[in-house]
Formats: structure tokens, C-alpha cells, sequence
């Protein structure tokens, strides 16, 4: 979206300047003192976030005559959290917060947000091009075999991104979980899995999951590695696309770690 149609939105006494982000769809507005974070088609739950504290606060939404919707945030002062910083008690309490709000599954269902099962995720997966890479054959064969241990479990609203990039730490203290444009219903193990993997050294897995409010359980564990696995096909797929070399080689290292931590704990029982 262009500059100019926000200044039609807001009026031409705005500073208006790209956020950056992976769309380019996101912008900062700023006028005497007042500051707003503006987003086209941002996730249309967003008012629900807001009226959570999931988010920084919802201002206004508006619908332009094209159909596209901008919504405003309060732009806050604050910063990123560094990868270290996931640890912290506040993440795990306001991830399980999400995961345990019925008031945002049920307004994704409402939506039509259909479930996000193993086996369709499975599937889509088979059908992406791979070319010959053996670690990823391996990957697809080893959720293949684990997919029963991954099925009927109960599903939440997943972020799908809990990159240290969208916790948001307001300058009074607050966390905020943003971007929330890949939102599913899915396996809470989505989530964590990628969380712990990234963040937290294994010896620390347990306790950091007792303040999220879990039992790190054998089912847990598998669920964690199935979805892990999973969603480095995606990225490693999602980068190549894009040309992203570099990204695509720590996806495809990554992937082989958790693959060798994944057959050996296998052989192990």
C-alpha cells in the first residue's frame, strides 16, 4: 500500500515511514506527540487480542472502498526480546495464556478457521518439490511413522511464530505476542516446539514448561518433534522460494540436529 492512500486515511500533518517486516504492509504514524502502528489486513481477530492485553491496544479499524481494512495500534514505546529473554516466566505465562483463551478459539471456528491436522500438514508437505535431498526424505519417512503419536490430540490458537523478533516488551514492563498473520488452530506443541528448541537449553525444558503449566510427558516430547520437524520443511521450502541461501542452510542444519536427536531418542526405547 502506498504512503499517500494512508495520508488520505489520516491527512498530510502525519509523519508517516515503513515499519519494515516481511509484507510491507505495516507502517508508523506519528503527529504531535500522537503515535500509531498501521497495518493492512492485519489478522481480523485483532480486537480480540487487544481486549486480551495479547497486543498492544486497538485504536481504530478502517474499510477502505478497495475492501482492504487498515487498522490502527497504539504505537508503543519499547523494544524486542533478546533470544536470552525467552526464558523468562512473563513468556511462558502469556503463551499459555493464548493457548488456554477460549475466547479466541472460539472466535477463529466462528471465522471458518478449520483445525490444523497432522496429516494435512503431512500431506502438503509431500507435495512440495524437494529435489534430491536426503535429509529431508528422512524427515518425511520419520513423520510418516510418528504421525499416530501426533493425531486426535486437543488443538488451541497457535501463533505459528514465536520468533524473540515478535515479543514486544513495552518500556512499563508489559509483554505483547505480535504479528499475528499465521495464526492456526492447531497443537499447542506448534508452538512450543520451536520455542524450546530455539530458546531454552534442554535441561531447563521442564521447568520452563511447569510455569507455562505442563508435565513435559513422553507424548509431549513426541508431538514437540513431529511439529519441530515439520515446520523446518516449511521454512527450508519457504526461503528456498525466496532465494534465501543462507536461511535455507541454518533451516537444513537445524533440521538435521533435531533429526539425529529424534532417531537416536527412537532407538533408545
Amino acid at each position: 500500500m502506498k504512503v499517500d492512500w494512508l495520508e488520505q486515511i489520516l491527512g498530510k500533518e502525519w509523519k508517516i515511514t515503513p515499519a519494515g517486516g516481511t509484507t510491507g504492509e505495516a507502517y508508523f504514524a506519528q503527529r504531535e506527540g500522537k503515535r500509531l502502528f498501521l497495518k493492512r489486513n492485519s489478522s481480523p481477530f485483532l480486537a480480540v487480542l487487544s481486549a486480551e492485553g495479547i497486543v498492544p491496544k486497538l485504536v481504530w479499524t478502517k474499510r477502505m472502498e478497495n475492501g482492504d481494512v487498515i487498522t490502527a495500534q497504539k504505537w508503543l514505546e519499547g523494544r524486542e526480546l533478546t533470544p536470552e529473554e525467552m526464558k523468562k516466566d512473563q513468556v511462558a505465562h502469556l503463551l499459555s495464556k493464548i493457548h488456554h483463551s477460549t475466547e479466541l478459539l472460539d472466535l477463529l471456528m466462528r471465522m471458518g478457521k478449520q483445525p490444523l491436522e497432522p496429516e494435512d500438514m503431512l500431506a502438503d508437505l509431500h507435495q512440495m518439490i524437494y529435489e534430491n535431498e536426503q535429509h529431508v526424505h528422512k524427515a518425511l519417512r520419520l513423520l510418516e511413522k510418528m504421525l499416530p503419536d501426533v493425531q486426535n490430540q486437543q488443538k488451541v490458537v497457535c501463533h505459528c511464530d514465536v520468533n524473540h523478533n515478535n515479543w514486544l516488551l513495552s518500556k512499563s514492563g508489559q509483554l505483547y505476542l505480535i504479528d499475528w498473520d499465521h495464526a492456526v488452530v492447531s497443537d499447542p506443541a506448534i508452538d512450543l516446539g520451536m520455542l524450546l528448541h530455539w530458546y531454552i537449553p534442554r535441561g531447563e525444558w521442564v521447568s520452563w514448561l511447569g510455569r507455562y503449566g505442563v508435565e513435559l510427558t513422553e507424548s509431549l516430547q513426541k508431538r514437540i518433534h513431529w511439529y519441530v520437524i515439520a515446520q523446518a520443511l516449511l521454512f527450508i521450502k519457504w526461503n528456498k522460494k525466496r532465494g534465501y541461501q543462507e536461511e535455507v542452510q541454518r533451516w537444513r542444519y537445524f533440521l538435521e540436529s533435531v533429526l539425529f536427536e529424534q532417531i537416536a531418542s527412537l532407538n533408545n526405547h
